[in-house]
């Protein structure tokens, strides 16, 4: 369902980047890397409400696709004026009653509460939204892999390098279809049955060839991996502020052991060498709830989670 009117394009990507980089929200979904990649998936859509930028969308991970809700309320000044913004409150709470939703706010970082505690003091309910943290790594961490906390990590990363030939390198849009095979093929073996899954991979297979058709044209950063000339791990990231690069998307094939390692040692070496200024962290975005997910962020050592949460009107 979409709200408002306006779509997440690339023709409105300096308008949206103005709000979405007028303050250092630090989450990985208030990123226009990633709002363009999931737009569809998620129906965002947008408009200008008084002083901030809204945005809404559909939790369509939600078996019954999901209710509708909206991200916070993004300033293009770098700061929140407490009348200015319980206006625009209380305009976007109209825009869903008015198509006889729910009002809630998601994904709203921590660094955003003290201002709608301020703009509506004890009208608002603050819930935690822990599968929607943020893992947040040091960078040099991600590339050394050094001490005791990343043995096994080392261990998988260096039977790679010493068992499988490979070759690293940027995406481009000429690779499209390559890449597309390798995204089809990695669904595929995951053998999925539930109807909803699998239309849930339809929508992301769609969003991945937009993403590959457009790297240059959104500025994502991007890393393949090539055995015996076919891509067997792609990842795919954005810049999130001067020193942050996000991971968006990280894949690679099971059967080769130590791949996961390698894709991710690359891109990071990668995003590192080529930075300006240097980059020193990297998100790796939330675990959505899922234990084997979240074993997997925690393993990699986050110097840091980013707290999300859930906000609603009493």
């Amino acid at each position: 369902m979409f709200i408002f009117d306006g779509r997440i394009t690339l023709a409105d990507r300096v308008l949206l980047e103005e709000y979405l980089k007028g303050f250092d929200y630090r989450t990985s979904g208030l990123s226009f890397t990633s709002l363009f990649m999931w737009r569809e998936i998620n129906m965002f859509s947008w408009e200008i409400l008084g002083d901030y930028l809204c945005i809404t969308g559909a939790d369509n991970l939600d078996p019954v696709m999901g209710e509708p809700f909206m991200l916070p309320p993004l300033t293009r000044t770098g700061s929140y004026d407490p009348d200015s913004l319980k206006k625009t409150v209380r305009e976007a709470k109209r825009r869903f009653e008015e198509i006889g939703k729910p009002f809630n706010m998601m994904l709203v970082p921590v660094s955003l509460l003290d201002a709608l505690k301020e703009a509506m003091p004890g009208e608002l309910v603050f819930e935690e939204d822990r599968a929607n943290y943020d893992y947040i790594y040091d960078a040099r961490a991600l590339i050394e892999l050094k001490g005791r906390a990343f043995h096994s990590k080392k261990n998988h990363l260096n039977y790679f390098l010493a068992n499988t030939p490979f070759e690293y390198g940027p995406l481009t849009p000429s690779a499209a279809e390559e890449a597309m095979d390798f995204i089809r093929a990695f669904n595929e073996r995951k053998n999925l049955e539930d109807p909803h899954e699998r239309e849930l991979l339809a929508f992301e297979e769609k969003a991945m060839r937009d993403v590959f058709l457009n790297l240059e044209a959104v500025g994502y950063l991007s890393g393949a991996i090539r055995i015996d000339g076919r891509i067997e791990a792609i990842s795919i990231g954005g810049r999130l502020g001067d020193k942050t690069v996000t991971v968006h998307i990280e894949k690679a094939n099971t059967e080769y052991r130590g791949l996961y390692q390698a894709i991710n040692n690359e891109f990071c070496k990668a995003v590192v060498q080529d930075a300006t200024p240097e980059v020193t962290r990297i998100n790796r975005e939330e675990d959505m709830g899922i234990p084997g997910l979240r074993k997997a962020k925690l393993s990699y050592n986050p110097v840091e989670l980013i707290e999300k949460y859930t906000v609603r009107l009493k």
